[in-house]
């Protein structure tokens, strides 16, 4: 069933073009197809920094911040297993280069644990399989 947003509702762009529509946004003003229908036809959302545009309905979905946490977590999961990867080959590559991934790794896990409560761990990321032969499948991006 359709429920079209309505002043002070949450909510997203579909397609961003740019950063500032990345960010979550506010509803400040609905535009209706007529006078007497609930069928939205464009969206006025206001972003952090005050910045107001305006967006065909079919373009913004309604989100929350429960979904920013969702997309957050996504996000710095798939970063651990980005940086892991980078620094196991790092470690052949250029042995600093390989600390300074570990030190960013680090980071990364510090970060997510203190400010979203996620545990990530760089040696064998939750949800993620773990591929390899047995030799390297415990060689975590915290023993270098």
């Amino acid at each position: 069933m359709y429920r079209s947003l309505e002043y002070g509702d949450t909510a997203r762009v579909i397609t961003p073009a740019d950063a500032t529509e990345r960010r979550l946004g506010t509803v400040t003003d609905v535009t209706y197809s007529t006078p007497h229908t609930t069928h939205a036809r464009r969206y006025t959302l206001r972003f952090p920094g005050g910045i107001e545009r305006s967006f065909p309905a079919d373009h913004v979905v309604r989100c929350t911040r429960a979904d920013d946490q969702a997309a957050l977590e996504a996000a710095f999961t798939n970063a651990c297993v980005a940086l892991r990867d980078a620094c196991r080959i790092a470690h052949d590559y250029d042995p600093d280069l390989s600390v300074g991934t570990v030190s960013l790794i680090r980071r990364l896990v510090d970060l997510s644990r203190l400010r979203l409560g996620l545990t990530l761990n760089p040696s064998g990321t939750a949800g993620v399989a773990e591929t390899g032969s047995p030799n390297t499948r415990n060689q975590g991006a915290g023993d270098r």
